[in-house]
């Protein structure tokens, strides 16, 4: 079974947040935890917050071992950018977009082969 957790409007840009996420997709719930505590970027926080939701949701919800759970996908997608002006020289002004992410961490238990 899949259980998702997701934060929206993240005010970072969702090139930095994949970068976090590229570094705990596929490992086991507590590995995870142990790499986003380690990691030096201000995403790892945020990530590591909505890793803590989905596997409180698998528990709650759906009756999970969160001990039992991997990290099977996750995401960052763009969310709406503000759109913001910086005055220039010459009476001119440029364009600055600060852009927004949506996070989202799917778990699934992991499949036993044998």
């Amino acid at each position: 079974m899949k259980v998702r957790a997701q934060a929206k409007y993240i005010r970072q840009s969702p090139y930095k947040v994949r970068r976090v996420l590229d570094l705990v997709r596929g490992l086991p719930v507590d590995e995870a935890r142990n790499v986003l505590t380690l990691t030096d970027r201000r995403a790892a926080s945020t990530v590591r917050k909505v890793l803590e939701s989905a596997v409180a949701n698998a528990e709650h919800n759906h009756a999970l071992d969160g001990d039992e759970l991997f990290v099977a996908e996750a995401y960052a997608d763009e969310g709406p950018t503000l759109k913001r002006f910086r005055p220039r020289a010459r009476g001119r002004a440029t364009p600055i977009r600060k852009r927004t992410s949506h996070i989202t961490i799917v778990v699934a238990e992991k499949e036993e082969t044998a």
